[in-house]
């Protein structure tokens, strides 16, 4: 039944397996969601997705195998209705209350829901919200929205008080965790919260809470324990490009310093003009007048220090491989020179470009700067920044 489910899931690049694929079926054998389109969404993205990034493509993949289910007219939920009266009565003694089987044989039955449903979608003109009798909104009619009935049948109804029929396939709230999108503030936090886990090291002492309550229970008396806290070492440098043709990524860019200002404890920034120089400077306001020289980084910030350039790698080749070639002042040394020197005091360094990809060849400092880099060049999107990270540890 779910077969054309499970193959738009991997057709939409949703990796998953038949052992996980068997487990969403054996859930819902047992019942843990029932009637429940929502519920039926939330169960299978659970059970089959296994990494954040495809839950965009889960949800463009249930779109395609139920899209309409939440759009049938009341026309054809009346003939949907066309099941056996002991089915009905069984499930009905299983799910109700004796108060609501109660309601349900004062209306008249079953077969009397059906036949009034029909009469009042004849006679009824016009909206109709509250009351008792027409189909409409609120109230207590068994036809209609919002309102509630034990047996009643919703009609018309855009969206649900309960939560019944959101679709939350259709929002795509996770489109931009994808692998080939654009970054943005909060799946670039995903991926540096990865960079967090593999640094950390022992401390001076914290109180064990958790060991604290079992000792305390254990004995009878106040055990308090404690354990050598953990602070996370990684300590990231951070060169921004800013002006001229990074001006149309400033706000991915922007994006990639808020997320890690929060995500990282030690981080240290720094702008820079399209390529290193001599200089680099913490304000743009006084980037002439209180620039920090870039030996004094290299002496100041250690091997273990993880450096990131940020910059589309997009000037004139002149820029990078002679002195003189910088566009804004007279460089006495290459932007290659000072590249090298970098890469030689931090070899965990990376450079991520905000230019797609497959953009990268038309450009010749492109090619330059990924060979000093060795080819330690990644695109400013999600897959970009897990790789990078990769490289850097």
């Amino acid at each position: 039944m779910f077969t054309p489910f499970l193959m738009n899931l991997r057709a939409a690049g949703v990796p998953v397996s038949l052992r996980e694929y068997l487990g969403f079926l054996e859930a819902l054998q047992t019942h843990l969601v029932l009637y429940d389109l929502e519920g039926f969404y939330h169960l299978g993205r659970i059970v089959m997705v296994k990494d954040e990034r495809h839950i965009d493509r889960y949800d463009r993949a249930f779109a395609a195998s139920f899209e309409g289910l939440e759009a049938i007219t009341p026309e054809q939920v009346l003939e949907a209705i066309d099941l056996p009266r002991d089915w009905l009565e069984k499930l009905a003694e299983k799910h109700l209350t004796e108060a609501e089987r109660a309601e349900i044989e004062a209306l008249g039955g079953f077969d009397k829901l059906i036949e009034t449903l029909r009469q009042r979608l004849a006679e009824q003109k016009g909206r109709h919200q509250g009351g008792s009798k027409w189909i409409g909104t609120a109230g207590t009619s068994p036809f209609g929205a919002y309102g509630f009935n034990p047996e009643g049948v919703r009609i018309g109804q855009a969206e649900s008080r309960h939560r019944r029929a959101v679709k939350v396939w259709d929002r795509r709230e996770f489109r931009n965790l994808d692998d080939g999108v654009e970054l943005g503030t909060r799946n670039i936090k995903v991926a540096l919260k990865r960079l967090r886990k593999w640094a950390r090291e022992g401390a001076r002492e914290e109180l064990d809470l958790d060991g604290t309550i079992r000792a305390t229970a254990e004995h009878g008396y106040l055990d308090v324990k404690t354990r050598p806290e953990r602070h996370n070492a990684v300590k990231v440098l951070l060169f921004l490009d800013v002006g001229g043709s990074m001006d149309e990524h400033v706000r991915v860019v922007e994006d990639l310093f808020s997320a890690a200002r929060s995500e990282l404890k030690n981080l240290e920034h720094f702008y820079f003009h399209n390529c290193l120089y001599e200089g680099v400077w913490r304000d743009n306001r006084r980037r002439w007048s209180e620039q920090t020289p870039t030996w004094d980084l290299i002496h100041k910030f250690g091997p273990d220090w993880k450096v990131i350039f940020v910059g589309d790698a997009a000037m004139s080749p002149y820029e990078i491989a002679f002195p003189g070639g910088a566009n804004e002042h007279w460089n006495p040394e290459s932007g290659e020179t000072w590249l090298r020197r970098a890469r030689g005091q931090w070899p965990g360094s990376v450079w991520i470009n905000p230019v797609p990809e497959a953009q990268w060849k038309w450009t010749e400092s492109t090619r330059m700067i990924r060979e000093i880099f060795e080819e330690r060049m990644v695109p400013m999107t999600l897959d970009g920044l897990n790789r990078g990270i990769r490289l850097l540890t």
